[in-house]
C-alpha cells in the first residue's frame, strides 16, 4: 500500500505516468473508492450534503471513465484505459485530500475575509492548477500528446463537467 501512495506522490509531482502502473482492475476499484471518498469529503465540506456529494462525485467519475473510454477507443488505445483511469482517479483522490484544508478556511461567497482566508484560497487555486496539470500530465502520456494539448483538454474536460454537474446538482 505504501509503493501505491508514493507512486500517486511521485506522479502528481509529474515523475511517473500511468505506464508505470500495473493494468489491474483492483486498482482501478481501489482508485475509484478513494476517489468518490475524498470528493464526498470535498464536496459535502462545501455544500454540506453527504448524499447529494457521494452522487456527484459517481456521476463525475461515470463521467470521466465514460470519456476516457471512448477517447482511448477511437484513438485504438483501448489497452491504456486501465492503467489511464487509475491514474487520473488517484492522482484526483490524492490531490483532493491536499484541498481540504484550505477549503477548510475558506469562507462563503459574501462573507468578510480575511488574510488567512484569502490565503487559503489562493492555495486551493494552486492546487486546482496542480489538479488540472496532473490530469494533463496523464494525458499526455495516455494518448502521446504534449503537455501543453494535454492540459488543454483538462482544462476543458474540467470545464464540461463542471457544467454538467452544475446543471445537475445545483441546489435552489
Amino acid at each position: 500500500m505504501k509503493a501505491l501512495f508514493l507512486y500517486f506522490v511521485q506522479l502528481c509531482l509529474l515523475r511517473a505516468g500511468p505506464q508505470d502502473l500495473p493494468a489491474s482492475r483492483e486498482l482501478l476499484w481501489l482508485a475509484l473508492g478513494a476517489n468518490l471518498l475524498a470528493g464526498v469529503l470535498l464536496v459535502a465540506g462545501a455544500r454540506a450534503d453527504w448524499g447529494l456529494a457521494l452522487v456527484e462525485g459517481l456521476a463525475d467519475s461515470l463521467l470521466l471513465l465514460l470519456l476516457l473510454w471512448l477517447a482511448l477507443r477511437l484513438q485504438g488505445q483501448g489497452s491504456r484505459f486501465l492503467q489511464s483511469a487509475t491514474a487520473l482517479l488517484g492522482s484526483s483522490a490524492l490531490l483532493a485530500l491536499v484541498a481540504l484544508p484550505p477549503l477548510a478556511l475558506t469562507v462563503p461567497a459574501g462573507q468578510p475575509t480575511t488574510p488567512v482566508s484569502e490565503l487559503a484560497a489562493l492555495l486551493l487555486l494552486g492546487v486546482i492548477g496542480w489538479n488540472l496539470l496532473v490530469f494533463g500530465h496523464i494525458l499526455r502520456h495516455s494518448f502521446g500528446l504534449s503537455l501543453a494539448l494535454g492540459f488543454g483538454l483538462a482544462v476543458a474536460y474540467t470545464a464540461l463537467s463542471y457544467s454538467l454537474l452544475n446543471q445537475l446538482f445545483t441546489v435552489a
